[in-house]
């Protein structure tokens, strides 16, 4: 996930903007981390610079 994006990406549970928590970065792009809501709590992951934003009720 490019982190330029951030500044448009939000919540898909409440609309909040998000906080980015990195674990693996490279020159380019985050490959692994999360993305939190600091509104309704909620956490995202990014696996393979792949930013998972489905709501936790559809992926029941």
């Amino acid at each position: 996930m490019k982190k330029d994006i951030l500044d448009i990406l939000a919540c898909p549970e409440c609309k909040n903007g998000l906080l980015l928590h990195i674990e693996e970065e490279d020159e380019v792009e985050v490959i692994t981390g999360t993305l939190e809501c600091s509104k309704c709590d909620q956490k995202y992951p990014i696996e393979n610079t792949i930013p998972n934003l489905i709501p936790s009720d559809l992926l029941e």
